[in-house]
């Protein structure tokens, strides 16, 4: 077997299992520098001490669509903005792809929408998105204070384009109750459900 064939494997499994770890609740939520659509830059250890979330985002997905139609994101964002959650939404579609919006087109989307995310930003080579793993939008992350994950998945159980996200269980807010209330999130990792992220 030809050696170049099995560096490319072996880089294909490193690259697997830092995947899974990045997904896995109990571990530390990999780092990252980000700069929001205003131009400001954002470090995720800079904010141990306050509770985050991850959310992916496309909106040209019917998946994010849906939720954001029926005020189903924007519901949470503007409940948890008033707890000490930092909320960050990440668009991830490569810069190369034809669904990829530019900063101003993502503030100004989410300006229309109504959304309240601490932090709004595009990740223009889906560099954040690979280190998480990430595969849909939208899809979710929940770091604590200390700077580990304690969820991951799927924003909420519909599962669908036409159901109603504020009648779903909201996985993000039954993490987010549950960790703040200092108890173990009941369910701290569930399959993601969306469009397929533009890499």
């Amino acid at each position: 077997m030809p050696v170049p064939y099995l560096r490319t494997l072996t880089l294909a499994a490193a690259f697997t299992a830092a995947t899974a770890l990045a997904q896995s609740p109990g571990q530390a939520a990999p780092d990252f520098t980000l700069t929001d659509t205003a131009g400001k830059a954002v470090k995720l250890s800079d904010l141990r001490g306050k509770y985050v979330v991850l959310e992916w985002t496309n909106p040209d997905c019917p998946f994010v669509r849906n939720q954001y139609d029926k005020r189903g994101m924007q519901a949470q964002q503007k409940r948890w903005r008033g707890q000490d959650v930092v909320w960050m939404t990440i668009n991830s579609t490569n810069k190369n792809h034809s669904e990829f919006k530019a900063p101003a087109v993502m503030a100004s989307w989410m300006k229309a929408q109504g959304g309240a995310p601490a932090v709004l930003s595009v990740d223009g080579d889906s560099a954040i998105a690979r280190t998480y793993g990430v595969k849909t939008t939208p899809e979710m992350y929940v770091i604590d204070p200390a700077g580990k994950v304690v969820y991951a998945g799927a924003i909420d159980d519909g599962r669908s384009t036409r159901h109603d996200p504020l009648a779903a269980h909201n996985f993000v807010q039954a993490a987010l109750t549950q960790v703040k209330a200092g108890q173990s999130v009941a369910q701290a990792s569930t399959a993601p459900y969306g469009c397929s992220l533009k890499y």
